[in-house]
């Protein structure tokens, strides 16, 4: 998924997007063990996906951290 995509996601999306990932990761890694998965860069493409939406819901939850200082 690109960044631009997930960026205009809600929070509540990010977050259900998030457990889709770590879902579909766990499978993936499964199937690697049991060498049925061929293209192992989708394992590599998913971690990536789960880095930037962790980086996007740890962006906005900073960033409501500094509105409710003020």
């Amino acid at each position: 998924m690109k960044l631009r995509e997930l960026q205009e996601k809600s929070t509540e999306e990010l977050k259900r997007l998030y457990t889709d990932f770590c879902g579909k990761r766990q499978e993936l890694n499964f199937k690697v063990s049991s060498k049925q998965l061929k293209n192992v860069r989708e394992i590599r493409v998913l971690r990536q996906n789960i880095a930037q939406v962790l980086t996007l819901l740890n962006e906005r939850e900073f960033e409501q951290e500094l509105e409710s200082n003020k």
